[in-house]
């Protein structure tokens, strides 16, 4: 005979394994933001080496970051001499990619590179030309919880001479945690303790 204890719990079970698969399926919106930039690695045409002028996205709405990810792309004759930081209007800083010499590669461009923490290739360990999604080397994951509202700033450093480059595109792709998704979340572990 099943107590009340016992149906309370299997209903807790069953809520928190369908409610895992169908957290997806109540599509937490995601909104993009950004597009085509025209901006050249480094800013100063007279130099080979020195930062680029920062790409700026403005995402007019507030809203928590429930996740985000980082689109980019850039031609560049040597990527190994790039750092690429994601900062948001809180002042968050976070390092997409950077090599130190030790890691010395050769090889160009970045197309359509999506820098997104449940990726399971780290971008270190990956080969240029950048294509597909890849593990940020700075969990993206210091902006969850921020509010979204404001300027978002790309910026990316040339450490070495004689080669430039240019940025083509820079979009933020910001997961939202619908309200209907939190309170399910906050209902499952409050049945669950």
């Amino acid at each position: 005979k099943m107590t009340a204890g016992k149906v309370l719990r299997w209903l807790v079970i069953i809520f928190l394994v369908v409610g895992r698969s169908c957290f997806s399926a109540l599509a937490n919106p995601v909104q993009t933001y950004g597009g085509e930039f025209d901006l050249r690695i480094p800013a100063d045409p007279n130099r080979s080496s020195g930062a680029m002028y920062d790409a700026v996205i403005e995402i007019p709405d507030h809203f928590s970051v429930y996740d985000l990810d980082v689109g980019i792309s850039l031609t560049h004759d040597s990527v190994f001499d790039l750092q690429i930081f994601l900062v948001s209007p809180a002042g968050t800083r976070v390092c997409l990619n950077m090599y130190d010499l030790d890691d010395y590669f050769e090889g160009e461009d970045y197309v359509d590179t999506i820098f997104d923490d449940e990726s399971e290739i780290p971008i270190d360990q990956a080969e240029p030309q950048f294509t597909g999604r890849f593990r940020p080397k700075d969990s993206l994951a210091a902006f969850d919880g921020q509010d979204a509202y404001g300027l978002w700033r790309l910026q990316i450093y040339d450490t070495y001479y004689a080669d430039t480059g240019r940025l083509d595109g820079f979009e933020i792709m910001v997961t939202i945690l619908e309200p209907a998704t939190a309170i399910l979340l906050i209902v499952g572990v409050g049945l669950a303790t």
